[in-house]
Order: structure tokens, then C-alpha cells, then sequence
């Protein structure tokens, strides 16, 4: 129900910018497609394949029909100008107009970045829908543009444009079943998720995807987190590990960001603006829910095809995961004045809506287990004895 709430408010903001219909409107003449056509060159992090490339296609043809093609993106792969980590720096300097691209990827720069990725753990237990609500309803936006012009000194503006969680825990070569068995593991992990899970005992390596399954093929890591899913199965994941754990608390809702030049994005009409203000939200709602039913087929894909057991994060992980997290955050807030500034906004957010939306919502397990009962450890066959 939620995100069809989300869906239709999309559906309604795009609507708004559609030509009139009835007869008592005449349509405008048809602009040349060539007449005042400006393209813009942007680029993503994410490998060709990747589902958040196909997001920031979609968001790219859907800012080109809201301009009636006056405004195209140019929508690049990882590495087709710079590499995967340097778009925001690229986008700044205006090497490429833009980027689609995940902010915890900044952490080198300021922590606080990871912050508006919405991770770790949501953060304070706020799903996706309460971390959308605190940008756009708890003046999360203004400290996302403040973050990169005052105290990045950056030149860029920035939007949430898709969604890519809850993410799965990871890959490993052997079962994992409590905190000690994957104590002293190298694992790739990125951002600040890879000093927590260093806190917690893991070798941890930063590496873009696609250097995931050439390391493991050669030993050099254990373990491994991409996304889960659909992204997993596609990066061939399944072809290398056969042990696959979810969920995680380190990226139980991300977000990725959409990132323009200051003054390309000033140098656009109104109506070029708010079409990508609409298109970025269009293309976070749709991106989301294919993807919630592309990684339902993958994980059928992976246990069928491929062998692999997908199992359930030992819980005193996860636990062990957030009081990490909070040392971390509590250390980083005592010495870096605009993360807490940040932390403070998102937990007071926090503090109303999530206790509410935890009294107000069902359990999602709740309806789901009458219609659709968990296997039973050691049964085949899927779920048995679904209620009709």
C-alpha cells in the first residue's frame, strides 16, 4: 500500500506537466526537435548491467518526454568519462553536467556523507519511506545542499533518484552462524560500512564491482557485499559462493543521489527544473518496486539454477552491527560538528514518526506468514500450505 501511495503522488506530479486535453485547448505546434535542444552528459558508479543503470536510463527518458525533448541526459556507465569514484568531483568541475551515484561513496571526504544515504541501519530504524519523508518533510534536502556547497565547497546540487534496499548481508565461502565464524574474514565492503564491520573483527577491501569476482576467483577475499538480488545474480556472485545471508543492517534502506552542476542546474528553465525534480522522483518510486520483484525471480534464480542457500543473518550479527555503528557515530558527532548536526535532524525525525509507524503498521510478517507460511528448516518444495 505504500508504495502505491508513493506511485500514484509520482504518477500525479507528472501528470501536472502534461499538455491540457478537451477541446476548449488547442495544441501547441510541435517544436523541431532540433530548436533549443540542450543535452546534458552525465554519468553514473554503477557497471552497464547493474539495475540502477536501467534506473538512471528511465530517468533519463523520462526527462526528455517532460521537456517534450527540449532537455536530454546523456546517461553514461561507470567509467565512460571518469572512473566510478570521482563523478562527484567530475560533476563539481563540470567535467560531466551530473551523476548518478550513492553519497556514501564520499566518506574519505566528511562522514556525514553516508548520511544521506540513508545508512546504517536507516538510520534509527527508519525505513525507506520515513528517510524520503525526512528529506523532503524534515529539511533533510537543505542539509544535503548545504553539506556539499558549505562544507564541501562543491559546486553541485543533489536529489534522491532511486532506491537499492534493503541490501542482502553478503556472500561468503563457508556458512556464517554466529559473530566469531567470520571474525578474521576479508571481505569487500565500502564506506563507512567497512570500519564498522573492521570494529567488528573483518578485513575488509574497497573495490568497485567489478573487481568482486576476479579477487574472489583468486583468494584474495573471503566474503564479499554488493547489493543482493538481481545486481548479485547478474555480477555472477552465485557462480563463485554458494552461501548467501540476508538481510543486513548496514544498508537496510539506501538511497542513491542524483547529482548536477550548480550552475548547469541554474543555467535551466523552471519547467527543465522541476521536470528532473519529477522525473527523479518517477524514477525512484518505479526503479524501486521492478526491482522488489526482479530480486524475488534472481533469489528463485540462484537456489534453482545455481545451488546456493540463502539463509538468515544470525540476529547477534545484526545486533552486534548497530552498537558498532552507534560507537562509531557517537565518536564521529563529538568531533565533526556538521555530522551531528545531521544525526541530531535525522533522530529527532525519527524519534515521531518511526514509534508511530510501528503502532500504526501491521508487521509485514504478519499477513505474509498467514498467506504464505516460511519453509520449515529442511523442507522442500518452497512455501506449503498458502491460505486461499
Amino acid at each position: 500500500m505504500r508504495e502505491t501511495l508513493i506511485a500514484v503522488s509520482a504518477l500525479a506530479t507528472a501528470l501536472a506537466y502534461a499538455p491540457s486535453g478537451g477541446a476548449q485547448h488547442k495544441a501547441a505546434p510541435a517544436a523541431s526537435p532540433a530548436a533549443g535542444v540542450k543535452t546534458l552528459k552525465m554519468q553514473s558508479s554503477w557497471p552497464p548491467s547493474l539495475s540502477l543503470q536501467e534506473g538512471f536510463r528511465f530517468f533519463a527518458e523520462r526527462v526528455e518526454k517532460l521537456t517534450s525533448g527540449q532537455l536530454r541526459i546523456e546517461a553514461l556507465s561507470a567509467g565512460q568519462v571518469v572512473p566510478p569514484f570521482e563523478v562527484l568531483d567530475a560533476s563539481s568541475k563540470r567535467v560531466i553536467d551530473g551523476a548518478h551515484t550513492v553519497s556514501y561513496y564520499w566518506v574519505g571526504k566528511n562522514k556525514a556523507a553516508t548520511l544521506f544515504a540513508s545508512t546504517p541501519a536507516g538510520p534509527f530504524g527508519m525505513d525507506t519511506l520515513d528517510f524520503i519523508g525526512w528529506v523532503y518533510e524534515g529539511g533533510g534536502l537543505e542539509l544535503w545542499w548545504e553539506f556539499y556547497q558549505k562544507e564541501l565547497k562543491l559546486n553541485v546540487i543533489s536529489f534522491p533518484v532511486a532506491s537499492a534496499g534493503p541490501q542482502a548481508f553478503g556472500w561468503f565461502k563457508r556458512p556464517i552462524r554466529n559473530l566469531s565464524d567470520f571474525k578474521g574474514m576479508k571481505c569487500r565492503q565500502t564506506g563507512i560500512v567497512a570500519e564498522i564491520f573492521q570494529r567488528m573483527g573483518m578485513q575488509t577491501v574497497n573495490m568497485p564491482g567489478s573487481e568482486i569476482i576476479p579477487s574472489a576467483q583468486r583468494g584474495v577475499i573471503d566474503c564479499a557485499e554488493w547489493v543482493g538480488g538481481v545486481d548479485d545474480l547478474r555480477l555472477g556472485l552465485p557462480q563463485v559462493w554458494k552461501y548467501h545471508y540476508t538481510p543486513g543492517m548496514h544498508e537496510p534502506s539506501v538511497v542513491a543521489e542524483l547529482v548536477v552542476n550548480a550552475e548547469v542546474w541554474k543555467g535551466l528553465a523552471a519547467q527543465q527544473q522541476e521536470a528532473i525534480r519529477s522525473a527523479a522522483t518517477e524514477s525512484f518510486v518505479r526503479g524501486w518496486v521492478k526491482w522488489q520483484r526482479q530480486n524475488a525471480d534472481a533469489m528463485e534464480e540462484m537456489r534453482a539454477k545455481y545451488g546456493v542457500q540463502i539463509l538468515r543473518t544470525p540476529p547477534d550479527i545484526l545486533i552486534a552491527f548497530l552498537k558498532a555503528w552507534d560507537e562509531i557515530a557517537k565518536e564521529e558527532a563529538a568531533k565533526n560538528p556538521f555530522f551531528r548536526k545531521v544525526l541530531e535532524s535525522q533522530r529527532a525525525y525519527a524519534a515521531r514518526v518511526v514509534p508511530a509507524k510501528r503502532f500504526m503498521f501491521p508487521p509485514y510478517s504478519f499477513a505474509a506468514n498467514y498467506y504464505w507460511p516460511e519453509e520449515k528448516p529442511g523442507a522442500k518444495g518452497g512455501a506449503k500450505g498458502a491460505k486461499k
